[in-house]
């Protein structure tokens, strides 16, 4: 039977690109189709600043005519610039159960690649390491929270059967309201409390972009030299102040300050998919409504924490500071109760990270998904 791959430019007619999410995961209860309009938004070089330091390419793929899956490709010059690992990444990987069809793709997307000078290809990655990330590879019977992937049982298969190899596991975890806190956890919270220079403060809306600033300065401390970890670009900043002001609860999202100085951030969101899970990617003509009503007036029971981090000037005083970690997650927890929010899914960690991984167990969170990022020398 006849494969046929076909390159679709960003920005251009993404229709069949879009539309290959529905044919790949049709009878799939747990898929939450995305936004249409913020796919299209996404793979828009006028729309997304990512394009300003990334190429990227699409594929869509075709057997006997009907469409059967999707691939993107990217080479991500910041990412080259830090790392310098020669390595572009491959994303939106959806198929049929086919290998053919998955060699394809991957074959296509690794032509490309090697043609812009990459020796290996990394991914699933849609578009790089700062969206959605991994295949999944465990708790397919669970939807996807806002700003995750979801895969179908026999995409990580199809991706080993075209000769990759795995690089990386991320574990989301989920916190239920129910969990209780053990007794060291609650110390660490009760001790920074305690601390007079110290001070938990929610996201001040009236300064909105100061704030997201301070975070992305946060996380670039906490997270350089990390796997995967690339600082965002000024307008990329911007962006991320236009889109967190949409999603954004002040009151489950805070800042760690010491003596008035941000040193610390937890920023945790209402899981809009469980708000769209039944739009079939459309807002228009009535979908805008609900989705209005469903986080405005029936807010969703469950959240998704993104991001935690500390500067290395309070990691360092492990003394007095050790347990600002801690103290942040337990935070959050009793803010997010609270607010009425009734689980939430922090992540995801890399599963080589002891320190974070061990914290988040602590307070009784437990792993429920895995995904896999996989690698290939080209």
């Amino acid at each position: 039977m006849a494969i046929e791959i076909r390159e679709v430019r960003p920005g251009g007619d993404v229709d069949d690109f879009l539309k290959a999410g529905h044919v790949v995961f049709a009878g799939d209860p747990a898929w939450v189709p995305p936004l249409e309009f913020d796919i299209r938004g996404r793979l828009n070089p006028k729309k997304n600043p990512l394009f300003l330091r990334a190429d990227v390419t699409l594929f869509c793929a075709y057997k006997d005519g009907k469409l059967v899956g999707r691939c993107s490709a990217t080479v991500d010059r910041e990412h080259l610039r830090l790392w310098k690992d020669d390595t572009g990444f491959f994303g939106f990987l959806d198929t049929i159960d086919d290998q053919e069809v998955a060699d394809a793709l991957l074959r296509r997307a690794e032509t490309w690649l090697r043609d812009k000078g990459m020796k290996r290809a990394m991914g699933p990655m849609s578009l790089y390491a700062n969206d959605e990330i991994g295949c999944l590879i465990e708790g397919f019977e669970h939807p996807p929270v806002i700003m995750m992937g979801h895969s179908r049982e026999y995409q990580a298969k199809l991706i080993e059967g075209a000769g990759y190899a795995k690089e990386k596991d991320l574990w989301a975890w989920r916190y239920h309201k129910d969990t209780p806190f053990n007794d060291r956890t609650l110390r660490a919270w009760e001790s920074i409390r305690a601390i007079p220079e110290m001070r938990l403060r929610s996201i001040d809306m009236k300064n909105f972009a100061r704030d997201v600033r301070t975070i992305i300065e946060i996380y670039n401390d906490a997270w350089a030299g990390k796997w995967g970890f690339v600082p965002a670009t000024g307008p990329e900043v911007d962006k991320m102040v236009e889109e967190l002001r949409l999603v954004l609860d002040p009151d489950i999202a805070f800042m760690a300050e010491l003596d008035g100085h941000a040193v610390g951030m937890c920023i945790m969101v209402p899981n809009l998919n469980e708000a769209i899970a039944d739009l079939n990617g459309k807002l228009f003509p009535f979908g805008w409504a609900k989705l209005l009503y469903r986080t405005k007036v029936k807010v969703p029971k469950s959240t998704r924490l993104i991001l935690l981090g500390i500067r290395g000037e309070a990691r360092k005083n492990v003394k007095k500071y050790g347990g600002l970690s801690a103290a942040m997650y337990v935070e959050v927890a009793k803010r997010g109760i609270a607010k009425g929010y009734e689980w939430s899914e922090l992540g995801w960690t890399r599963e080589d990270d002891s320190p974070i991984n061990l914290g988040i167990r602590s307070m009784g969170a437990k792993v429920y998904k895995k995904y896999r990022v996989f690698k290939k020398d080209l």
